[in-house]
């Protein structure tokens, strides 16, 4: 390609560049804030419609006519073949490309607009706050259910997490059963150290008269991993429904919003910790103030509440100590269904940004493919009589 053909895309391209910053600044100062996201709420694709829109179709047309009239003015007089036919070929098509993609461009300032608002660090940690008060957060009438609420949920403090087992006492037509909980062990070796230390046990047991069948029955699992050998079994037999620094908040394991990027063991887990620590190491006060930044943390996604901290921070104290009362009522009163509305799209945006709507992206590239088409053959035909 000759040095004016190149200059002349360069020019063009620094054009784009400028009108793309455009749409990006709109993006970002039209962006309506946090407090108005909501379940709709994605990034911009082209709707026909608005003001985006429209003045998408009309720039990009406007822009497209000048940039053909010019190019087939002044850079149509040499007879490119070969390489520098595909040169130009290529350029064409970023040129395609770029023109119809301002409204990508408006969607990253929305973006980088929402960032602001909210950076990915603060957000996390709304998270895992959300995440060790998800068990205070439920409607009373959740605390009845089984399912959400048992002992085999609690994971923190040792002797737990707990393996339940149910023993039938006496059969018949009305049988009697009796539930039984043990603690969840762990043991880890290298396969060759457990085969022989395994071998060796056998043979103890055997001269000891111990029942190895009994012993068996304890192992819950058995997972080799590598060259190692992991053993789950069943440990000392506990009484939870006897430990006294033990309640129904303790009793549910699941998390609000796992964090992006990390285990979800690791996070249950360490939410368990934390949680016990709010319930039974921690001052009262400490509690109340963890409710405090919740209730901010409401008002800031602009979630309707009447949260109490320390109202709420009562009640809890009063079911911990309590725990044989049942829990018909604490008062944790707020919008559930908004807030984990608003963290599911904040977790789209953040981690699945859809700059490019599916619903749009086939005619998306099929407008791109021909506009290119139809430039690169204006191209060569103007550029064909030029040089005959």
């Amino acid at each position: 390609m000759t040095e004016n053909i190149k200059r002349y895309f360069i020019k063009s391209f620094i054009v784009l560049a400028v009108i793309h910053l455009a749409y990006f600044s709109y993006g970002y100062f039209t962006f309506k804030g946090l407090k108005n996201i909501n379940i709709y709420t994605e990034f911009y694709r082209f709707k026909f419609y608005d003001d985006v829109s429209i003045s998408h179709f009309f720039v990009s047309g406007l822009f497209l006519l000048i940039f053909l009239i010019f190019l087939i003015r002044n850079h149509s007089r040499e007879n490119y073949k070969g390489g520098n036919l595909f040169k130009v070929a290529i350029c064409l098509l970023l040129i395609s490309f770029l023109t119809f993609s301002f409204f990508i461009s408006y969607s990253f300032g929305m973006n980088a607009k929402l960032k602001t608002e909210l950076s990915e660090n603060d957000f996390n940690n709304d998270k895992k706050l959300l995440n060790v008060l998800n068990p205070f957060l439920y409607g009373y009438t959740s605390y009845s259910s089984e399912k959400l609420f048992n002992y085999e949920n609690i994971l923190y403090p040792k002797p737990y997490p707990v393996i339940k087992q149910e023993d039938t006492i006496v059969t018949g037509e009305y049988p009697i059963t009796e539930t039984i909980y043990y603690s969840i062990d762990t043991i880890k070796a290298l396969t060759s150290t457990f085969d022989k230390t395994t071998h060796k046990a056998d043979s103890i047991f055997d001269i000891l008269g111990f029942d190895k069948e009994e012993l068996y029955k304890k192992v819950i699992a058995k997972t080799v991993i590598g060259d190692s050998t992991e053993i789950v079994f069943k440990g000392i037999q506990v009484h939870p429904e006897h430990d006294n620094d033990i309640c129904i908040f303790l009793e549910n394991k699941s998390l609000f919003s796992p964090v992006h990027g990390d285990s979800i063991d690791k996070q249950t887990y360490q939410a368990a910790v934390d949680r016990y620590k709010l319930l039974y190491n921690s001052k009262k006060d400490s509690l109340t103030y963890t409710f405090q930044r919740l209730d901010t943390i409401l008002r800031k996604y602009n979630i309707e509440t009447s949260l109490v901290p320390k109202q709420l921070t009562q009640d809890v104290y009063h079911y911990r100590d309590n725990k044989e009362e049942p829990l018909n009522g604490i008062r944790n009163t707020f919008d559930r269904k908004a807030l984990a509305e608003k963290i599911k799209t904040l977790n789209k945006l953040f981690y699945e940004p859809n700059y490019l709507h599916p619903n749009i992206m086939a005619i998306y590239f099929a407008v791109i493919v021909l506009v290119w088409m139809a430039l690169f053959l204006f191209y060569l035909i103007f550029n064909r009589k030029k040089s005959q």
